[in-house]
């Protein structure tokens, strides 16, 4: 049996077993979801067309992950206006492995579910959590104060960085140079395209900068 299902603006062939990548849907993995926008079933000769949606019909798929696809580079240029744009983008989404093909109105499976609960782990003993827990407080509340005690740097020395991008630098929780400096690949990658930067980080070289500054040394 196999049945055509529609999601995200796309249209897919799949039978039990099938794994596919569809737009990122909700749910966490090792949950079972229900695709009810199916547009044809068939098993074997039986072929049943929906008009436009099989009546009944829905396919169940267990989430295996949510993920994000490769990155594509979005680039515009201008002739003889010096205008150069340059930009990321990696598609979220969710993998899935088809469980059953529902037809006349069945209900998928909650096997998934019924598993998860016999995995969780047991509650640990109040007595136990009581002992615990004053001294775990005690470890904490240094860093808390430590944390509190620093600073925000003038994040608009960075070139390029004004009050609005200075705003949202420190809505994200950057607010020390020691933190830009700090940034590896990914985490350029993951700024530029939250805070919808397009490329600046790079190009303007927060980083290098943001070193010099965490010593004390003035662009």
């Amino acid at each position: 049996m196999y049945a055509v299902v529609k999601t995200g603006g796309k249209q897919y062939r799949v039978s039990k077993d099938d794994i596919l990548k569809v737009e990122r849907l909700p749910g966490e993995a090792g949950e079972v979801i229900t695709l009810d926008d199916v547009l044809m079933v068939g098993d074997g000769k039986d072929l049943t067309v929906g008009e436009p949606q099989v009546a009944g019909a829905a396919v169940a798929a267990e989430i295996l992950e949510q993920a994000r696809a490769k990155k594509i580079i979005i680039f515009k240029k201008r002739r003889r206006q010096n205008y150069r744009r340059k930009a990321g983008h990696r598609q979220h989404l969710t993998v899935l492995r088809v469980t059953e093909i529902l037809t006349g109105g069945a209900k998928a499976k909650p096997a998934a579910k019924k598993a998860a609960k016999k995995e969780a782990p047991k509650a640990e003993p109040k007595k136990a959590v009581e002992k615990e827990a004053p001294k775990a407080a005690a470890k904490a509340a240094p860093k808390k104060a430590k944390t509190a005690a620093k600073e925000p740097d003038d994040l608009k020395k960075l070139s390029g960085v004004g009050p609005v991008l200075e705003k949202k630098l420190n809505e994200a929780g950057i607010t020390t140079y020691a933190q830009v400096a700090s940034w590896k690949a990914k985490d350029i990658e993951k700024f530029d395209e939250e805070l919808s930067f397009k490329g600046r980080i790079e190009r303007e070289g927060w980083v290098d900068q943001a070193k010099k500054l965490a010593k004390g040394e003035e662009e």
